[in-house]
């Protein structure tokens, strides 16, 4: 598909709306008209707004007035937006909407204008279906209560383990298996103590709270029990953790569950654990390359149970290869059964990396169907069973452009995914992927510092990545000075 940008700077959301509707295909985004070339979308600006659009025998125009860089843009995405509607036969359940923080917008929009001026933005200027937009209006009640919790002193650490036992063929995150970089486990260990030390001194100096500290990966439960311990006592031993409210460690894979490391987990104060089946059909974990069964999965969930954990998420995802609507919704039944205190339902995600798409692996409007099926009746029977949507959030190259949603029961909200979500204060990231998020509490601007991305990257150039962190101090010295009155 060419997607022609004539007079504007609107590509990057023009791009991403119409790969709504086509995303499966490659969008190629040309900037001049010379040579206009099927099948394609033109969006221009001269003396108005004109969107030209030919689709095989479709071929459909618009044009309306020019308006404000704002409504421009708004505008010729709404014209695409309706002429596709019409095309594909497709209404994509968020409307317009691409971000990835569609909760954020709607308390934006809140804050702008009252409930009613945002219930009615969503609907009729971004022709979000009154499904999604109760969902979203839900969310953002339970999330302003847990957002006050925090001020401009607050911050949270995110602490990356890049490993897993295999790559999930769905994924794109993990940058290293332990099989084939074992090697690497024991010296990224010990250089991601010396990051945790230096980011706790840097918070220390700068007066700052640590609100949450969240663990992830990657599986960080591939780490032994003592290398676990080793990076958890240097958090403890490192940070002031007097305004800590909440410590989580993902053991998303079950076959890396074992009670010497969840007796360490909790020996190190960690009280959040996430344990991850996605699916207790134990043919469709083998086809997307858990080289676990559903049995390991309960097992798991019991021993730490057993250990004393009373807050357990467990991950589910609707839409996964060979999943039926019948299969998800006995895998559901049997995760509210176990009654665990927070479960999230994910969207699959067609990642351009994930083996699931470099293998050829295509979205259709059957499988767009079934997972809004399954999305429909999870929201039913969690709230049935009293759980509450206290997070949401979604992804590029989603089935059905649908969305990710943290249940929990009342009291047992993971703060760390909704400060994340919401962008609300500084989180210091330490290993390999990880990103400094910097948050000035006057402003709202944010500055991003990357860590190195692979393991290999993260040992070999580690001395050049911690000098990127002396940033920190110039830019909360920024922050004091121009919070100051004149």
């Amino acid at each position: 598909m060419n997607l022609y940008i004539i007079n504007h700077k609107f590509h990057y959301e023009l791009e991403n709306l119409t790969r709504l509707f086509y995303p499966n295909e490659k969008i190629t985004v040309i900037k001049d008209d010379k040579e206009i070339s099927s099948p394609y979308i033109k969006t221009e600006i001269s003396d108005s707004l004109t969107v030209d659009i030919s689709i095989g025998d479709y071929k459909k125009s618009d044009k309306a007035e020019i308006r404000n860089d704002e409504e421009n843009e708004r505008k010729l995405c709404e014209m695409v937006y309706k002429i596709l509607c019409e095309k594909t036969g497709v209404t994509p359940p968020w409307g317009m909407i691409t971000g990835v923080r569609p909760v954020k917008l709607y308390r934006a929009l809140k804050n702008e204008g009252g409930e009613s001026y945002a219930d009615d933005f969503y609907k009729n200027k971004l022709f979000v279906s009154e499904e999604k937009l109760n969902l979203a209006k839900l969310t953002e009640k339970i999330e302003s209560k847990i957002l006050s919790l925090s001020d401009e002193k607050s911050c949270s650490l995110y602490i990356a383990i890049p490993f897993c036992p295999t790559r999930c063929r769905y994924c794109s995150f993990v940058q290293a298996s332990i099989e084939r970089c074992k090697h690497l486990v024991e010296p990224y260990v010990k250089l991601l103590c010396r990051e945790i030390e230096q980011t706790a001194s840097i918070v220390n100096k700068l007066g700052l709270g640590l609100e949450t500290v969240y663990m992830g990966g990657g599986t960080p439960t591939t780490l032994s029990a003592k290398q676990m311990s080793e990076v958890l006592k240097t958090v403890n031993n490192s940070f002031d953790l007097s305004s800590l409210r909440e410590f989580t460690v993902e053991a998303g894979r079950p076959d890396t569950v074992t009670e010497e490391k969840l007796i360490s987990l909790k020996e190190n104060k960690v009280g959040r654990i996430s344990i991850n089946p996605q699916t207790l059909n134990d043919s469709v974990l083998n086809e997307i390359g858990r080289k676990h069964t559903s049995e390991q999965t309960l097992y798991a969930y019991d021993l730490a149970r057993k250990v004393g954990f009373d807050c357990i998420n467990m991950d589910l995802i609707a839409g996964l290869p060979t999943d039926t609507f019948e299969s998800f919704k006995s895998t559901l039944d049997k995760v509210c059964k176990l009654a665990p205190e927070c479960i999230t339902v994910h969207t699959l995600s067609m990642k351009r990396s994930s083996t699931l798409t470099m293998d050829g692996t295509q979205i259709n409007r059957a499988d767009a169907q079934r997972a809004r099926d399954m999305l429909l009746y999870a929201e039913n029977k969690l709230k049935t069973n009293e759980y509450f949507p206290y997070y949401l959030y979604r992804q590029s190259r989603m089935v059905g452009n649908l969305e990710n949603t943290g249940w929990s029961k009342k009291g047992f909200e993971s703060l760390y995914n909704i400060f994340v979500m919401d962008e609300t204060h500084t989180i210091f990231g330490c290993g390999a992927g990880a990103v400094t998020k910097l948050k000035d509490p006057y402003s709202g601007f944010l500055k991003r510092i990357f860590n190195f991305k692979y393991p290999y990257e993260y040992i070999d150039r580690y001395d050049e990545q911690l000098l990127r962190k002396n940033e920190i101090y110039s830019f909360y010295k920024k922050c004091l000075k121009t919070s100051q009155p004149r």
